[in-house]
C-alpha cells in the first residue's frame, strides 16, 4: 500500500497551529527574559555575592541541572498543588522554564564573570565603587559579551525543550500536532508540519539573538569586521 502525503487538512486546522506557535513564542519570551535575569542574579551571588547566599544558590543550580525538565514541570504542576500552590497550565510551564533556564544561564554567566580580568575589579575599587556597582557598571556587560553565543544557544535549547509542556495540556506547537493527528489520523503530516515550525522558530530565534548581540555589544560588531 502506497502512503499518500496530504496536507489538505491544514486549511481547516491552521488556527490550531497558529495558537500553538503564539504560545510557544510567549513561553520562550517570558521564560527567556525572566530566566536569564534570574540567572544573572544567581551568577552574581555565586561569583561575587554574600557568602551566606552561595550555598542555597549552589543547591538550586545543581538540583535543576541534574534533573529532567519534564520532572521539574510535573513537580510544579502536579506536586505543588498538594502544598496548596495551584496554577494553570501556562503559569506552570512559564515557571518551569524560568527556573530551568535560570540555573543553566547562571553557570554560563558565571563563567563570563570569572573570565573578567582582576584589573577591572581593582579599577572599580580604586574609584570607590561598591561591589554591586562594580558588577553592574564594569563587569556584567563584557561578561555577557563573552558568553552571548553560549547563552543564545541555551535559550534555543529551552525553546525546543518547551515541547514537553504539552504533557500538562499547555497548548503549544506539540499540543497542536497531537490534537490534529488524533482528529485526522495523519500523524506523519501533523508532525512534519510541527517539525518545520520548530525549525523555523529556532532559525528566527537564533538570528534575532545574533542581531540583539550586535545591538547590545557594538564593540563585537567592530571586531567582526
Amino acid at each position: 500500500m502506497t502512503y499518500v502525503f496530504d496536507l489538505g487538512w491544514l486549511a481547516q486546522y491552521y488556527p490550531v497551529f497558529l495558537k500553538g506557535v503564539a504560545i510557544t513564542i510567549e513561553l520562550t519570551l517570558v521564560g527567556g527574559v525572566i530566566g536569564i535575569g534570574f540567572g544573572i542574579f544567581c551568577a552574581w551571588v555565586r561569583a561575587l555575592g554574600p557568602t551566606w547566599m552561595r550555598p542555597p544558590v549552589a543547591v538550586y543550580v545543581e538540583l535543576i541541572r541534574n534533573t529532567p525538565f519534564m520532572v521539574q514541570l510535573f513537580f510544579i504542576f502536579f506536586g505543588l498543588p498538594a502544598l496548596g500552590f495551584r496554577m494553570g497550565e501556562l503559569q506552570a510551564a512559564n515557571l518551569a522554564m524560568i527556573i530551568n533556564l535560570g540555573a543553566y544561564s547562571c553557570e554560563i554567566v558565571r563563567a563570563g564573570i570569572e573570565a573578567t580580568p582582576k584589573g577591572q575589579f581593582e579599577a572599580g575599587a580604586a574609584l570607590a565603587l561598591k561591589p554591586l556597582q562594580v558588577f553592574r557598571l564594569i563587569v556584567i556587560r563584557p561578561a555577557l559579551q563573552r558568553i552571548w553565543p553560549a547563552l543564545s544557544s541555551q535559550l534555543v535549547i529551552v525553546m525546543l525543550g518547551s515541547a514537553v509542556v504539552s504533557q500538562i495540556a499547555a497548548e503549544d506547537v506539540t499540543f497542536a500536532a497531537n490534537f490534529i493527528q488524533s482528529r485526522t489520523f495523519r500523524a506523519f503530516e501533523a508532525y512534519f508540519v510541527s517539525t518545520a515550525i520548530y525549525l523555523a522558530l529556532s532559525i528566527c530565534l537564533r538570528k534575532g539573538l545574533d542581531y540583539l548581540g550586535f545591538f547590545l555589544f557594538p564593540s563585537a560588531r567592530t571586531e567582526s569586521r
